[in-house]
């Protein structure tokens, strides 16, 4: 036996240690039960992965991502196995891991029951506790197609050896190098109870996950395609820990009570009609209340911030898109187009900045007019594909609070700086105050301009966004084709991230557009142009916030301020003259004079989570007063009326919840 050097790396300390050949990874790291793979010349490695002279080894966490990662694919492994051993006909897809989990698509004869959930995940528990061997087995791909002759679907993955995609999970499979096949053993007897094709890594054993739980099925195209056969997809989820699987299931039970779409239609907000179509939807008078208050809101602060109003419409020739660059790049989001006018294509709009172009360049400008704010709210229509529309928050129609600021080379920083305080001061001014931003640099693949204006575009965005004082994570590649951006993410009341207001520097469309000014000078000059969105969409933005305070609006956002609640039907008047003086000062102000009893009352504005009740009976009515009962169901009795309506003018005006 000769000695190996290896070197063991944790965090920033570096280790040398002399090993005997054959050493596995699993050796180095024995007694330490979280690392469960290791990173080897920095490709992640099973334990029984043999060291060799020279290599760095670095122990992989079972809490960290890749971790986690390693942790949930070997769990699906586990659901497949249980799946055919309870459905043995089931044909195998792909199963890898995602945020959170994990999922397996199968070709079966006839959809998942629950009552199937629920054996398949007691199959995997019997299984886990055999702790059966995840082993490794490089294999030729003549052998692979020999062995998995009878799943149609690994053959094709086979094929696509050195060119499968990240996007539809076939990575997780087959990658660029030699094929691998995963062999679940016999801990005792090492006989073979059931294979998968997969790069791995994979746990040392079954017995090293340690909590998962099936959370549903669905019906998903193979590799995401609309040509391809409709295939069952189970999800599940797998945690270090039973307390982290319950901490997920607690924090998945609340996000399902705050699920906008659930929301929607209990509070009578908004709907989304099969007549009409998938992803485009209808606001209820309430939900357009709150949504015409929002949209009030954000035309007198962008007022006040020296922006004009344009307004566009939703189709255009498509000539209009060739010369954005839309039609090179985003055609696939687009509508099909109409064929108008004896056969020229017309579109939809995805965007509406090739518009706000043409009215900069409705006639001469000159440099005493910069920056120009231009800003509208337009609808776009953008063909998301079924599979991803999901309530308001992904939408094939929505209006867009989008503004394009056209500057000197020399006003830019500053107008960004300027911009992208007054976006986070506008979000903070709807309740969300925990941000952290998001640099998206150029795709290699899919831009127009030079590298030199993409260098000066990034370094510039990159400094605005550091002087906030937020957090900065980079976003490589995840540019629009015209421009890096910036994008404001931010957290909800239950710490979920969503991106919320973007902002871009182009340099590529004003050249494409021919824009000019008139300079100091007298010379024709190219304008810098700045993308902003602050709500992205203003549906979108409409259900983070329904979501955020589940459905709880501050009062300036209820559709509803307030409702009476009279004790019997004598005190209706006297509610009804109070709700028609709170009206005069512009507040929402309804009375409930229906037949119900005065509990039953209070438990319906309850539901429909109304920030004040005001409730009168004939000790209010006789004193002049009123009692305010809240939400959270404490009362104060005895109010003045005049003080009473100066409250809730108070709480509206500085937009506080309650």
């Amino acid at each position: 036996m000769s000695d190996v050097r290896v070197i063991i790396q944790r965090d920033s300390e570096r280790e040398e240690r002399v090993v005997t050949t054959g050493t596995t990874a699993a050796e180095l790291f024995a007694g330490q039960r979280s690392i469960i793979a290791a990173r080897v010349a920095g490709e992640l490695r099973d334990l029984a992965h043999e060291v060799k002279d020279g290599e760095t080894v670095e122990g992989v966490e079972i809490s960290s991502e890749d971790g986690l990662n390693i942790l949930r694919h070997s769990t699906a492994h586990v659901m497949a196995q249980a799946v055919q051993e309870l459905f043995p006909e089931a044909k195998l897809g792909i199963g890898p891991p995602v945020k959170d989990g994990f999922y397996y698509d199968f070709d079966v004869e006839k959809p998942f029951h629950p009552d199937d959930l629920k054996a398949i995940e007691k199959k995997m528990q019997e299984i886990q506790k055999r702790g059966q061997r995840f082993s490794r087995r490089v294999v030729t791909d003549e052998a692979a197609r020999e062995e998995l002759a009878d799943e149609p679907y690994k053959l094709e993955l086979i094929g696509l050896k050195g060119s499968a995609s990240s996007d539809d999970g076939a990575d997780v499979e087959v990658g660029s190098g030699e094929l691998t096949i995963y062999d679940n053993l016999d801990p005792k007897t090492g006989a073979l109870c059931w294979k998968d094709l997969c790069r791995g890594p994979h746990l040392p054993t079954t017995r090293n996950i340690p909590a998962f739980k099936l959370m549903r099925n669905a019906a998903a195209y193979w590799r995401g395609s609309e040509k391809n056969p409709m295939l069952q997809r189970i999800y599940g989820t797998a945690w270090p820990t039973k307390d982290e699987l319950k901490a997920h299931l607690d924090f998945l039970a609340e996000a399902e009570k705050r699920d906008h779409r659930k929301l929607g239609s209990e509070l009578d907000l908004f709907s989304i009609p099969e007549q009409i179509g998938s992803g485009l939807a209808v606001f209820h008078p309430k939900g357009g209340i709150i949504r015409r208050v929002m949209e009030d809101y954000s035309r007198r602060r962008h007022e006040e911030e020296g922006y004009e109003f344009v307004y566009t419409p939703h189709a255009t020739k498509g000539k209009l898109f060739e010369t954005s660059g839309h039609l090179d790049w985003y055609a696939d989001g687009m509508y099909p187009p109409m064929q108008l006018d004896e056969g020229v294509d017309y579109y939809l709009k995805p965007m509406n900045c090739p518009m706000h172009n043409l009215i900069f360049d409705a006639r001469g400008r000159s440099y005493r007019e910069l920056p120009l704010r231009l800003f509208e709210f337009g609808t776009v229509y953008r063909y998301e594909k079924s599979g991803v529309v999901h309530g308001l928050t992904r939408a094939r129609g929505f209006t867009q609070d989008d503004a394009h600021i056209y500057c000197t080379r020399e006003q830019m920083s500053q107008e960004l700086d300027k911009t992208l305080t007054f976006v986070l001061n506008l979000l903070r001014d709807y309740g969300l105050n925990d941000f952290y931003l998001e640099l998206s640099t150029k795709d290699p693949e899919k831009f127009v301009g030079s590298d030199e204006a993409w260098e000066e575009a990034t370094e510039t965005l990159r400094q605005v966004a550091e002087k906030q004082n937020l957090e900065l994570v980079a976003d490589p590649g995840g540019a629009a084709f015209y421009g890096p951006k910036i994008s404001v993410q931010a957290k909800d009341a239950i710490g979920r991230t969503w991106q919320m207001s973007t902002i871009q520097l182009d340099f590529n469309l004003p050249e494409r557009f021919g824009l000019e000014y008139t300079a100091a000078d007298g010379t024709k000059t190219r304008p810098v142009m700045i993308h902003r969105a602050l709500f992205g969409s203003i549906e979108r933005f409409f259900a983070v916030l329904l979501e955020h305070y589940a459905g709880a609006m501050p009062p300036w956002l209820a559709p509803v301020q307030a409702v009476g609640i009279p004790v019997g039907d004598a005190h209706v008047q006297y509610l009804e003259e109070f709700a028609a003086e709170a009206r005069r000062k512009g507040l929402r102000v309804d009375v409930d004079s229906s037949s119900d009893r005065m509990q039953k009352k209070i438990r319906t504005q309850q539901k429909q989570k109304v920030p004040f009740m005001i409730i009168v009976g004939d000790e209010d009515m006789h004193g002049g007063t009123v009692s305010f009962r809240y939400r959270d169901g404490s009362q104060e009795n005895g109010i003045p009326r005049d003080q009473a309506l100066a409250k809730l003018v108070d709480v509206v005006e500085r937009r506080i919840q309650v």
